[in-house]
């Protein structure tokens, strides 16, 4: 085969078979590759909608990514339809589909995306909290103090964010937001979108840790109101002061900290630096 590849990034459905739209059954019946972050769950897919994919199918994920991507590129070179698909929402976006995309870029190859659901945008719009702007910061570092600094750096994003979070992690993400973002900041952990047992839980973020404490199962998206500049913000000097008028009647530095942030409903992270840098 000769002529013009093309690279379709297809967004299939978080939970429900039924949202996908005509023009996926139709890609994935026409496409002469279809890559798949797990092929059995596309097997699947296309039973529930009636597809019969006679192309080639290949597995495209996490740890086979770097090297099946210079495969797909020699077939689209060769001027196939090359169809990317992951388990659910939109290749590239915290799933495989960045490395392929960008070699068919700088090869000058099409690329295209075939629209679907997204937890992104869907836990975005049943939230609550503002929509009109927002970013979306993927999974937390595993590591505690990685993802301390990583949070601290969002302590003043004025946007709505939006996290991917495993579940077993997901207490002590909410923990470590609560700790830079404050207790009391707005948030909704969204559960199981569009699925038999979906569940929108909304509330303070140190509330929020405090339930998910107890145990939390399923696909999770997290969404945090970002910070409001001015709208009621404690005096920062008032807190350090109060932090040193402990630390001199005997406490410990690390428990004055805390205990004035919480009360304050400061990110414990933002008083420490203030108060370090303080004493030098």
């Amino acid at each position: 085969m000769t002529g013009e590849g093309r690279l379709v990034l297809a967004g299939a459905p978080i939970g429900q078979a039924g949202d996908v739209s005509p023009r996926l059954r139709e890609v994935l019946a026409g496409a002469d590759v279809v890559a798949a972050e797990d092929t059995r769950r596309l097997r699947r897919l296309a039973t529930e909608l009636g597809v019969e994919i006679s192309g080639r199918v290949v597995s495209y994920y996490d740890q086979n990514e770097a090297g099946r991507a210079q495969e797909l590129v020699e077939a689209l070179r060769q001027g196939r339809t090359v169809v990317v698909i992951t388990d659910a929402g939109m290749p590239g976006v915290s799933d495989p589909g960045y490395r392929l995309t960008h070699l068919a870029v700088e090869a000058g190859i099409t690329v295209t995306a075939l629209p679907g659901p997204s937890a992104v945008t869907t836990a975005l719009a049943v939230s609550g909290l503002a929509s009109d702007r927002f970013c979306f910061e993927g999974f937390p570092p595993r590591k505690t103090g990685d993802r301390a600094r990583r949070l601290s750096a969002l302590a003043a994003e004025e946007r709505t964010m939006v996290f991917f979070e495993a579940p077993h992690r997901l207490a002590e993400s909410l923990g470590a937001m609560a700790e830079a973002f404050g207790p009391d900041r707005p948030a909704a952990v969204c559960r199981e979108l569009t699925k038999t047992y979906e569940e929108v839980r909304r509330g303070g973020l140190g509330e929020l840790a405090e339930w998910a404490a107890g145990g939390v199962k399923g696909e999770i998206t997290v969404v945090v109101a970002g910070r409001v500049p001015g709208a009621g913000e404690p005096d920062m000097d008032e807190l350090v002061a109060e932090v040193d008028r402990r630390v001199a009647e005997g406490e410990q530095r690390r428990t004055a900290i805390a205990d004035v942030a919480k009360g304050a409903g400061v990110p414990r992270r933002e008083l420490y630096d203030l108060v370090h840098k303080r004493i030098g």
